[in-house]
């Protein structure tokens, strides 16, 4: 059987799939920061009690436990544009209401009326990703789902600097209730996106029951050859990358020296655009390699690149150094990032990708979300230099189980091209 032409870089970024995965993003990427770092903005610009402005960052939960109602969302249908369309739909909705009447509220007549209302717009928020998520799983060719990745993560991290950074400084000329307005109206607008996307050729079947939708993608998955060590490696695949960023502005401000202004330029912008290119030429990279190539090759550039850092601590306050570890690090990390959300796609089935992809995310999160508070001692112990170079030793079981895994990742490679060549 010969095997299908893989289309051009050129002919990926025309196709429909690819710009309405991007436009979705954006969609995705838009509430995030409103019950986050621009919420916290407000709240302290409204002279809030830090204790109060603390409590509020709860309100952040939905995104950490959306895996708990994902299973709802591939079981019930919604009324109109089919299985993931129109839940998407409904949510942006959800959105624009919500974010409106957020603005409408005030931190210090009614803070916890504020509260409940972030809340209930970081679920709503939370539940739109899952089945974006969801959506994409669907309706993207194995080949393309790097490049996929990186349009997502375009779109997700452009709406989320807008919201971040843009409407804070619209909120300190003309008023927090008009800078959440216009994102109120902009999430009423992605609305025109969700129509205009294209319905995946085969959307999967939904489960008849709600038990089924809880407790089959678990044994679904578990079915698939190799299944343990594809669970561990969704663990360790990025976990050097993790435990070196995690203290990453405390490594520039204290263990190095640089000024807020110098992070804030040659770091964390620096940081977004680099991560951003590293996206999309791991996704262009993933089309013309495949999936165990490319994840190899950017996993050990991922692990290599962390040994800049390590050189910075050992030279001292050298901004081109600072700059250039910054930007080769985070183009690796950007590259790994596109070939392991394909990774996940490919382990999920169309009949339950929404709980798959998002027990999948949220099992990839774990490492970032407890190692910070170890990267501190590690720190206390050894300094920063040792410190980036336990980092460096801490991404290799990662690449040893990827080599490890090899005959069965191919395998699953080979499945995701027959699933698709069959539509």
């Amino acid at each position: 059987m010969t095997p299908a032409r893989k289309p051009t870089l050129v002919e990926a970024l025309r196709d429909r799939r690819m710009l309405a995965t991007l436009l979705l993003g954006f969609a995705s990427g838009l509430p995030f920061n409103l019950t986050g770092a621009t919420l916290q903005a407000w709240l302290a610009d409204a002279k809030l009690d830090i204790r109060t402005i603390g409590l509020f960052s709860l309100v952040g939960l939905p995104y950490v436990l959306k895996f708990l109602w994902a299973p709802m969302l591939d079981r019930y249908l919604p009324p109109l544009l089919g299985r993931r369309r129109g839940w998407i739909l409904i949510y942006q909705l959800g959105l624009a209401v919500a974010i409106g009447a957020m603005g409408l509220s005030s931190p210090q007549k009614a803070p916890f009326v504020l509260g409940l209302i972030a809340l209930i717009v970081a679920t709503l928020s939370a539940s739109q990703d899952i089945v974006i998520d969801a959506y994409r799983v669907d309706l993207i060719p194995s080949e393309q789902r790097a490049l996929a990745a990186a349009a997502s993560a375009f779109g997700y991290r452009t709406a989320a600097m807008f919201a971040g950074a843009v409407i804070v400084l619209i909120a300190a000329r003309t008023g927090w209730r008009t800078a959440y307005g216009i994102v109120a109206v902009l999430m009423a607008m992605t609305t025109l996106a969700t129509l205009w996307s294209p319905e995946p050729e085969r959307p999967g079947r939904p489960p008849p029951t709600l038990l089924e939708a809880v407790v089959e993608p678990a044994k679904d998955f578990l079915r698939q050859p190799g299944a343990w060590g594809f669970l561990l490696l969704v663990l360790l695949y990025k976990f050097g990358d993790a435990f070196a960023l995690s203290l990453y502005s405390a490594f520039m401000l204290k263990g190095v020296g640089f000024s807020l202004a110098q992070l804030s330029i040659a770091g964390k912008v620096n940081m977004t655009v680099s991560t951003m290119i590293g996206t999309a030429l791991g996704g262009w990279l993933y089309m013309r390699w495949g999936m165990f190539r490319s994840l190899l090759t950017f996993g050990v550039l991922q692990a290599v690149t962390l040994l800049l850092f390590m050189w910075l601590a050992l030279a001292g306050k050298l901004l081109w150094l600072m700059i250039l570890a910054t930007s080769l690090d985070n183009l690796a990390g950007g590259m790994g990032l596109a070939a392991f959300i394909a990774f996940l796609m490919a382990q999920c089935t169309p009949n339950y990708s929404a709980t798959q992809y998002a027990l999948l995310s949220a099992l990839a999160a774990v490492p970032r979300v407890l190692i910070a508070s170890v990267a501190g001692a590690v720190v206390h112990s050894v300094g920063w230099a040792h410190f980036f170079f336990v980092t460096f030793l801490s991404a290799t079981p990662g690449i040893l189980l990827l080599l490890w895994m090899r005959p069965r990742i191919r395998q699953l490679e080979g499945r995701e091209r027959a699933r698709f060549a069959n539509r």
